[in-house]
């Protein structure tokens, strides 16, 4: 198949996705309004299809989800009826999250509790696909097909990039939220997503791999060197790496640039000047990383997710990670814990953030806000603390002390310690666009494919260029 082809394939996909979710909503807003009466049956399948412009299976798949809402019920051989429960009226709060939140916050199971409290609304979770994840809720949003949804920094930050702001419902500061958390979704003096969780990006590591080699654990005086001298002692050939993180990540290769103590801004002349200075040195160490002989593993993964695997797995002693990455090491066989990162030239690292926005467009804004104070609460919070290995923003559910029921590094506390490292991608003074030029180039370099010279020159020029 062609690039063309390919890119066009997943484009129907996604719009057989949104159409699917419009007959959906359709369908649901007409039963609740009560303009299709308990016992009406809807149309047939057939007639729907042409309706909608969707094939059989899709049909089923929107029928499926009013099934499961118990809003229509299935008669074999006959149709699907409006189902009785529905006068109750409840007010439906569409939910579109990431697919990997459920598990690194236990969001299933505040849903559930939301149901208990609030009988009278329900919350549709709609998985946002992974795949182009910031433009598929863009477009959702657009369509009015959701109602609240989670948001990262990175994606708030497209959001205002491309005047998209005016889909995102203005909201009240949380006093019982971290203030830094609030400042990454605040536009203009105005909070327009509610903090949910975060969490910086740590060094965690393999204990029974230190102690084999008799080597002192990760502190928080390390340096990168510190860090290498360290994985190479670790090293075993044929058996496992030293160290290893998804370079290409927009929340990984950044905090080298960030702990420069740089930002890319121009000089006296109105140009960027990168070559000669900390901000090259820090391409300069990614390099020197990733050719490390049987240190780090010469493969380029796919995402973050591979990291955790290979640690998971004994194949590597010290990966780069995040809080939310600790839950795909909950059927770790060993001891670990976590560090703070080495540094370059100042001790930073990069937040990650996610949020809780509600759409502007919503229809149901008051059941949209109750559902996110309830997220935002501290009983949902706590939850997420006792349940997960993310950390939820809200500061006393952190405090939380009970019998855990999950395996926590020892340093687990550690993020409140480093707080002033927390550096956002906004620290290096570059939009979405213009930190794709200087990945772009650094991939280049990365690859030996030109010196540090050409990537700080070609740097240079596209930066000025963009900025003329």
């Amino acid at each position: 198949m062609s690039e063309r082809n390919s890119v066009e394939g997943k484009a129907s996909r996604k719009t057989f996705r949104i159409r699917l979710d419009e007959m959906a909503n359709i369908l649901r807003e007409e039963i609740l309004s009560g303009k299709r009466a308990v016992g009406e049956f809807l149309p047939s399948e057939l007639d729907l299809t042409k309706q909608f412009h969707l094939s059989n299976k899709s049909v089923r798949k929107a029928l499926d989800i009013l099934v499961e809402e118990g809003l229509i019920e299935k008669i074999p051989k006959v149709g699907n009826r409006v189902a009785s429960s529905t006068q109750d009226k409840k007010t439906v709060v569409r939910f579109g999250y990431h697919p990997s939140t459920n598990e690194e916050t236990g969001l299933a199971a505040m849903i559930s509790e939301f149901h208990e409290k609030y009988p009278h609304i329900r919350v549709q979770p709609v998985e946002i696909p992974a795949t182009n994840f910031r433009n598929s809720v863009k477009e959702y949003v657009d369509a009015d097909l959701l109602d609240v949804f989670t948001i990262n920094q990175g994606s708030f930050r497209e959001f205002i990039e491309n005047s998209n702001v005016n889909l995102l419902e203005p909201c009240q500061p949380n006093p019982g939220v971290y203030p830094f958390l609030s400042q990454a979704f605040t536009h203009e003096g105005e909070l327009l997503v509610q903090p949910f969780s975060f969490s910086p990006v740590i060094l965690c590591y393999n204990k029974e791999h230190f102690a084999e080699r008799g080597l002192s654990e990760p502190y928080s005086g390390w340096t990168w060197d510190d860090l290498l001298e360290h994985a190479g002692k670790l090293a075993v050939e044929n058996e496992r790496f030293g160290f290893y993180f998804h370079l290409l990540s927009n929340n990984r290769w950044p905090l080298f640039p960030l702990q420069s103590g740089m930002s890319f801004e121009r000089n006296g002349q109105g140009n960027y000047e990168v070559y000669g200075s900390r901000l090259a040195d820090s391409l300069e160490m990614c390099r020197k990383i990733i050719y490390m002989p049987d240190v780090f593993p010469t493969m380029l993964s796919a995402s973050n997710a591979d990291a955790e695997e290979l640690f998971l797995n004994g194949k590597v002693s010290m990966i780069m990670t995040t809080y939310f990455g600790l839950n795909e090491l909950k059927g770790a066989t060993f001891d670990y814990d976590i560090a703070p990162l080495p540094y370059l030239y100042e001790a930073r690292t990069l937040l990650v953030v996610i949020g809780l926005a509600v759409s502007r467009k919503s229809k149901v804004k008051e059941a949209a806000r109750q559902l996110v104070n309830f997220l935002q609460s501290h009983s949902s919070q706590s939850m997420m603390r006792q349940n997960t290995l993310s950390i939820p923003a809200d500061k006393n559910a952190v405090e939380w002390r009970g019998e855990e029921s999950l395996y926590r590094p020892s340093r687990y506390n550690m993020f409140r310690e480093i707080v002033p490292t927390y550096r956002l991608l906004n620290d290096l003074s570059l939009d979405s666009k213009q930190l794709g030029i200087v990945l772009r180039e650094a991939k280049l370099y990365w690859s030996k494919l030109q010196n540090i010279q050409v990537t700080c020159r070609n740097i240079e020029e596209a930066l000025n260029e963009e900025q003329a």
